[in-house]
């Protein structure tokens, strides 16, 4: 009865979590339409793409509503596991992926004009396309390998398999080939993440610098931030939220995969902060950005 109870509270949780993010990701990726086709797009209008990046993160992740999709749909169980754990692969790295150049980009935009990356500043629109091309067509690939690793569950006793969902399993894999693919992808998200972190010092260290420039010409309590201070302070709160959740989720994971063990509670509590990210970037943007409440204020007057 216990354990009855434990699953539809589980359920419910992930539900919840997966229905507000994915709501968020959909309200903030037509808000950021509206803007793109009304002005000029900006290298913070990256995160319009983040956001679809995200809805299906969640949608993968969870395996919620798209398990029930693929059924609907008469999909054999085994495609669906490999389908919805590749794409889960290749949102997860896109997501780090995107942070990442977010950071670097604003990092550039607010560089002054005597430092060494203001030199990249008048073709930012042409590197923001050349590294998403780039990005997207890694990440695809990189993942490819995960196709084969996973599948519909059949006798977990007998086959060494482990179960991440209830028709989902990891193949048992060579330890030694579990370890290197273990290094490469975790040498990735630490280089991304170093990036992020050297970033984001170099854009407090910006900021601190303008604010006491300003401090002999106004009142601190009466400056008002521009919006690229403000476009600043969000994503260095987006990287600082991003990299405390990803070492949470790497801890976990990288402990259930090394030592091939996967328990319910474990697995409900990593989905939990996987989707932490994906959930919270959405409502961040929503109250920060100034031009989403403008077109907010346009709408709810028309």
């Amino acid at each position: 009865m216990s354990s009855l109870f434990f699953d539809s509270l589980r359920e419910n949780i992930l539900s919840f979590q997966a229905g507000l993010g994915v709501l968020a990701n959909i309200f903030l990726l037509l808000l950021y339409i509206f803007i793109i086709l009304g002005q000029r797009p900006k290298p913070m209008d990256l995160i319009c793409q983040l956001t679809f990046i995200h809805i299906m993160m969640i949608l993968t992740g969870g395996n919620i509503w798209l398990a029930d999709i693929f059924e609907s749909l008469n999909i054999e169980n085994d495609i669906k596991c490999k389908a919805t754990f590749y794409i889960s692969r290749v949102m997860r790295g896109l997501s780090i992926c995107n942070t990442c150049l977010l950071s670097v980009f604003q990092a550039i935009t607010i560089s002054p004009s005597t430092s060494f990356l203001a030199k990249f500043k008048h073709k930012l629109k042409k590197y923001m396309i050349n590294a998403l091309f780039y990005i997207w067509f890694f990440n695809l690939s990189a993942n490819s390998d995960s196709i084969l690793c996973v599948g519909g569950s059949t006798n977990v006793s007998e086959t060494k398999q482990m179960k991440v969902t209830k028709t989902c399993s990891l193949f048992p894999v060579n330890y030694f080939i579990r370890g290197l693919s273990f290094i490469l992808s975790s040498s990735r998200d630490v280089f991304l993440v170093g990036v992020m972190l050297n970033t984001s010092t170099y854009m407090v260290i910006i900021l601190h610098r303008h604010q006491r420039q300003c401090k002999h010409l106004h009142s601190i309590s009466h400056q008002r931030a521009s919006p690229e201070k403000k476009a600043t302070q969000t994503i260095l709160l987006l990287v600082v939220f991003f990299v405390v959740m990803y070492w949470v989720d790497f801890i976990i994971s990288s402990t259930s995969v090394l030592l091939w063990v996967y328990d319910p509670i474990v697995l409900t509590v990593q989905k939990l902060v996987t989707n932490s990210y994906p959930t919270i970037t959405p409502l961040v943007q929503i109250s920060s950005d100034k031009r989403i409440v403008n077109v907010m204020k346009n709408l709810e007057s028309k």
